[in-house]
């Protein structure tokens, strides 16, 4: 039943903010990486691990917690989840080895998994069926933002405090969601409680999902296939996915229903909602390389760069969800937001090493624009066929599916920036002889401006070598990054046709549970 008044937006105000606990906590930590190697006195292979631990313990949860939900309550379940993960922040402030501080993450990712399937079933739960476009735009506001300020509120807290403070903020956040979800959120049935545990099916879907997640976080750096463990876990989460599906397809009371993926428009939101982490992870990752390794930007800066662009998402979620509940089907509008992504990756690929702040302010925007035209647009096609307890069921799986998106995203660019540097690496040297006039006229002034500068003739060569080594090898990654923005746009807007498989409806009208 739909709650009424003031009552329906403080639940809303709280499962948006326990959502945004999560949300942030995936890429907050990556600014302080540096600050807590030095700190623990650890290698930057080994601190990774930090991202790498939560994010696999975070998608292994997410498609089991509308199952936990039906079996312990889903007000239960979140205000569980809510409860340890605000204590778990508390530890990891407080780790004083790099292996605690590892643990803590983990069980901080299998909290976090637990929070924002179960936020999304709520909110669809509270809001009339005839605003659940509302609900859906309210809700992708954490889910969209939180990535994107992390970064920022990360580079501040360090800038005037130290690593331990951004698990530290969490608290009082988590202090107050978890009594605002005792005190308003309508208790459920226990519908799963008394059945039997699909342990099995528990064990296969940690190895499958487990397995292709580290493989996602760990392969670039590790040389992909070349690394035995790699192979492994590769095998592992190919043959553990398979046995997975055939064990959910067969039992009586599985942890995951593959049964709703009967529904076409779901079945295709999926593939859509891995595009969209896809284009939301990768772009937040590829970006601040860029600004920090190559026009030498610090954290900071480049986290308020990305803030304008978040605040346009904010600002446009409740008109998205206006326009789907007046009728303006959801496919128009996520047609929009691919194009503008794609634009956004255009304009991005076409910087130069003189780029600055202010040649980034329009495409951050376009960028936060076409975000919201996405998300709340493909969630609710995905979703519109849900009914009762499908719809906890297919939250979980739409959001994993978004978290392996990014994951997937980002290890493609990774690897294909490291791949193009060198292909765009030999192509530059080519022009680096002496049969290149250009060449020999830059040549001649860096040595004739260091002899200038007091040095001989024999130091004023080696230095404008090296100076010429400096400029071959920012101009090669100024085209790598182009390539890694413009297959990001690329892989969104040729997405755009699989949009229009999915049904069309005037007025999207998803049947709640009524619990």
């Amino acid at each position: 039943m739909a709650e009424q008044g003031l009552k329906k937006w403080i639940i809303t105000f709280t499962v948006i903010t326990a959502s945004l606990l999560e949300l942030i906590d995936t890429t907050i930590v990556n600014v302080a990486l540096p600050q807590i190697q030095g700190n623990l006195g650890a290698t930057l292979e080994d601190v990774a691990w930090l991202s790498t631990g939560y994010a696999v313990a975070n998608v292994i949860v997410l498609p089991m917690s509308g199952w936990l939900g039906s079996r312990f309550g889903r007000k239960n379940y979140f205000l569980t989840s809510i409860i340890v993960f605000t204590i778990v922040s508390f530890l990891c402030g407080n780790a004083t080895s790099l292996e605690e501080l590892i643990l803590f993450r983990v069980l901080q990712g299998l909290a976090g998994g637990g929070l924002i399937s179960t936020a999304q079933a709520i909110l669809l739960e509270t809001w009339p069926r005839e605003d659940v476009g509302i609900a859906t735009a309210l809700f992708g506001l954490g889910a969209v933002v939180g990535p994107t300020v992390g970064p920022t509120i990360g580079g501040y807290i360090l800038d005037i405090s130290s690593w331990p403070w951004i698990f530290y903020v969490n608290i009082p956040v988590g202090i107050l969601a978890a009594y605002c979800t005792y005190t308003f959120i309508r208790a459920t049935p226990k519908d799963g409680q008394g059945q039997p545990v699909d342990w099995w099916g528990i064990g296969l879907l940690a190895v499958a999902v487990g397995s292709l997640q580290t493989v996602l976080e760990k392969g670039e750096s590790e040389d992909w296939f070349a690394t035995p463990y790699i192979i492994a876990l590769t095998v592992a989460s190919v043959f553990g996915l398979l046995l997975f599906i055939w064990r959910e397809l067969t039992t009586d009371h599985p942890i995951v229903n593959f049964k709703i993926m009967r529904h076409r428009s779901f079945s295709i939101g999926m593939f859509t909602s891995f595009i969209l982490g896809f284009g939301l992870y990768g772009s937040v990752f590829v970006f601040p390389v860029f600004c920090q390794n190559l026009l030498g930007f610090s954290p900071l800066q480049t986290g308020e760069l990305l803030f304008p662009g978040g605040l346009c998402t904010i600002a446009m979620m409740p008109f998205i969800g206006i326009f789907l509940k007046k009728g303006i089907p959801a496919q128009f509008m996520a047609t929009i937001g691919m194009f503008l992504f794609f634009v956004f990756c255009d304009m991005l690929s076409k910087s130069t090493l003189s780029s600055g702040t202010n040649d980034f302010f329009l495409p951050l925007v376009i960028r936060g624009v076409g975000m919201a035209l996405l998300f709340v647009p493909l969630t609710t096609l995905a979703i519109q066929d849900l009914k009762g307890a499908e719809i906890g069921q297919g939250s979980g799986l739409n959001n994993m599916m978004r978290q392996l998106g990014g994951s997937f995203g980002i290890a493609a660019l990774t690897t294909l920036i490291h791949t193009r540097q060198g292909f765009h690496r030999n192509n530059l040297l080519v022009n680096i002889n002496e049969s290149n006039p250009a060449f020999t006229e830059r040549f001649q002034a860096y040595i004739s401006n260091f002899m200038a500068k007091g040095y001989s003739m024999f130091d004023a060569k080696i230095m404008a070598t090296k100076a010429v080594e400096g400029v071959v090898t920012k101009q090669s990654l100024l085209l790598t990054y182009s390539d890694a923005y413009w297959v990001a746009g690329l892989v969104l807007l040729c997405s755009i046709p699989l949009l229009y498989l999915q049904k069309f409806k005037k007025n999207v009208e998803i049947p709640v549970d009524v619990h």
